[in-house]
């Protein structure tokens, strides 16, 4: 939400209290030390308030910021997941292009949830190489696309549903002798391949040897690290 929103909700919320005889414009300048002037031309549009000033007006008034978010949008970007219990943990389902650039997914993003076996999940290795991964939710589930899936076949279908660790974004193989699978990031979405370097550009590898080998041309200053969402640890086809 823009800050100017944020400015426009506050004059609303405090024309309110005003209109219900709970509060004036000189009470208000004189809790927050502001001129009667600077506080008239803001409620009436004529200027806007400094960071530090809002700040002030919402303490005096003991508002919050959340007090001037649409509860709905508040909703939207919540998250929605419900508190694991038990012996299983709930992962959110989302879109490819989502998992590939939202460290944090938000409930107007979450399709619906998967559960895992806490033990499942608990035994899986990581393997960061950038530290901002750290902050990024761990686990996240995405359906396979039809040509995701094509270039997998047979280890991968369409609709699979695709379990990626985006805490491993290293190209050491997580069992020694096999390739791993991962999620790229290719044009702001996923491409699901077995990954190779070769000098500045990425050889995306299908299992199905009927489908194109890619080549993606790192930008200058990244790395390998920096396309891989992460790496696929589980794929399971619904019945």
């Amino acid at each position: 939400m823009k800050f100017r929103t944020l400015q426009e909700n506050l004059r609303r919320t405090l024309w309110e209290q005003i209109d219900a005889g709970s509060l004036t414009g000189l009470h208000l300048a004189e809790q927050t030390g502001f001129r009667q002037a600077h506080i008239s031309n803001f409620l009436n549009r004529k200027r806007g308030l400094s960071l530090e000033g809002m700040d002030k007006v919402l303490t005096v008034q003991r508002l919050s910021v959340l007090d001037l978010i649409d509860p709905t949008e508040v909703n939207k970007r919540a998250s929605i997941l419900p508190p694991s219990e038990g012996e299983v943990e709930n992962v959110a389902v989302t879109e490819p292009q989502i998992a590939a650039t939202q460290a944090q997914i938000i409930g107007m993003n979450v399709k619906e949830i998967v559960k895992f076996k806490k033990s499942f999940l608990k035994r899986i290795k990581h393997e960061t190489i950038e530290r901002s991964r750290a902050t990024w939710d761990r686990f996240v589930v995405i359906k396979a696309v039809p040509q995701e899936a094509t270039s997998m076949y047979p280890r991968m279908y369409a609709g699979a549903t695709v379990l990626l660790d985006r805490h491993y974004n290293s190209l050491v193989p997580y069992r020694k002798g096999e390739n791993n699978i991962y999620a790229v990031r290719k044009d702001e979405s996923c491409a699901l391949r077995y990954v190779e370097v070769a000098g500045n550009h990425l050889i995306l590898r299908p299992h199905n040897p009927t489908s194109p080998i890619e080549v993606l041309t790192m930008e200058q200053g990244l790395k390998a690290s920096d396309y891989i969402v992460g790496r696929v640890c589980y794929v399971g086809s619904e019945a």
